[in-house]
């Protein structure tokens, strides 16, 4: 099969979408090298991320504008795609990121796919600005119109989809996203004791990873910090926005500035040290459309305490624990019953560890690849 992927996030976007992205490209292209991976996007950008896939990836073809196109490469990705489509005669276009190309219905070989996220925008409209929330509702609507079929990255997002956009559930297909592999593995003690001097860590501390906004609620963990033991501290890392100086207000108000560390632009590279290093993980997000942080702490054999009202029960499984996100005493009591008990702290390591397995590479990439190819039967 010829499989067409809308890469402008792997290749432009180094986070969410565009991890996901080249996550996606490359499975594919491990444990299916027999078929052709087209990448299409509107420029390149020279990255080590990008770089590296396409070297794991000898099956995989970049595609980007030519002729009049290359003035107009954002047009390019909305409209011109298809007819590169048509000449690359791809039975497949993916468009991994919520959007499709507005014209794929008049093309007339490639079945399409779209993979939605989440529709916080929706449920949670007061984080986004009305322009965003209105070009957002009317691409993600039209894309999921207009495909044959849509993936959405949890239950979660299928219910939101059906019945904020209508969508019939039969056309969702529930299709898990996974984490780096390198989460999965020991980290060498070198690399720890590098990390733990370049970031100055404590010897005991929760860890919490993600942007540092209002959504994610990060909040409601600093605000058990007084209840639980001074020898434990909380580890913030992730990108700072206007709500991180709510956050960091708070610490100076309540005295916590030598118990609570906001990191910003850890490496990549680093994370999975500081993961296996961490007592506990929280993350107290109000929303999410998946939540691959904590399926990060699980391979790495961290507990979770996570929040009640989205997916997160989903990335975590049963054996993690749950609070409501304006719980405070709560979420202190959750942290506290691993932080002083080794036994639960253990079952909880060994029981979240074997839950991610769920989410494996192979367990994926066969999931897509039957998707794919029941699609790519109907032309025939």
């Amino acid at each position: 099969m010829r499989i067409g992927f809308d890469a402008k996030r792997a290749i432009q976007n180094f986070t969410g979408l565009g991890n996901y992205s080249r996550y996606l490209i490359e499975i594919l292209c491990r444990f299916y090298p027999e078929n052709e991976y087209l990448l299409y996007a509107p420029k390149r950008k020279e990255s080590k991320q990008f770089n590296a896939l396409l070297e794991n990836c000898p099956s995989a073809i970049c595609r980007y504008p030519e002729g009049v196109w290359k003035r107009f490469r954002s047009l390019w990705r909305t409209f011109g795609v298809t007819r590169q489509m048509e000449r690359d005669e791809a039975d497949i276009y993916h468009g991994l990121s919520n959007e499709l190309p507005l014209n794929i219905r008049k093309q007339k070989k490639a079945k399409a796919i779209v993979t939605i996220h989440d529709l916080i925008f929706v449920r949670y409209p007061q984080y986004y600005h009305p322009v965003d929330r209105w070009l957002y509702r009317h691409k993600y609507g039209k894309s999921c119109r207009n495909a044959d079929a849509i993936i959405a990255v949890s239950e979660c997002t299928k219910r939101d989809a059906v019945h904020y956009f209508g969508i019939d559930p039969s056309k969702i297909h529930v299709i898990y996203q996974g984490c780096d592999p390198s989460f999965c593995s020991p980290a060498p003690d070198s690399l720890k004791k590098e990390v733990k001097e370049l970031y100055a860590l404590p010897e005991r501390y929760i860890l919490n990873v993600g942007s540092i906004e209002e959504r994610k609620n990060v909040l409601l963990a600093v605000k058990a910090m007084p209840c639980i033991p001074e020898d434990v501290h909380l580890v913030i890392a992730g990108k700072r926005t206007p709500y991180t100086e709510k956050v960091e207000e708070f610490v100076r108000e309540n005295h916590l500035s030598g118990r609570v560390h906001l990191l910003h632009n850890v490496s990549f590279r680093h994370l999975p040290a500081m993961y296996q290093m961490a007592e506990a993980f929280v993350y107290p997000s109000r929303f999410e459309g998946f939540g691959i942080p904590i399926l990060e702490a699980l391979n790495s054999s961290v507990p979770v305490v996570a929040a009640t009202g989205s997916c997160l029960e989903e990335a975590g499984g049963p054996d993690s624990v749950y609070v409501h996100p304006d719980d405070k005493e709560g979420m202190a009591s959750a942290l506290n019953q691993i932080l002083n008990n080794p036994e639960r702290k253990a079952f909880m390591a060994e029981q979240g560890r074997k839950y991610a397995e769920n989410f494996s590479e192979k367990k994926q990439a066969g999931q897509l690849m039957e998707l794919y190819h029941s699609l790519s039967s109907e032309n025939k």
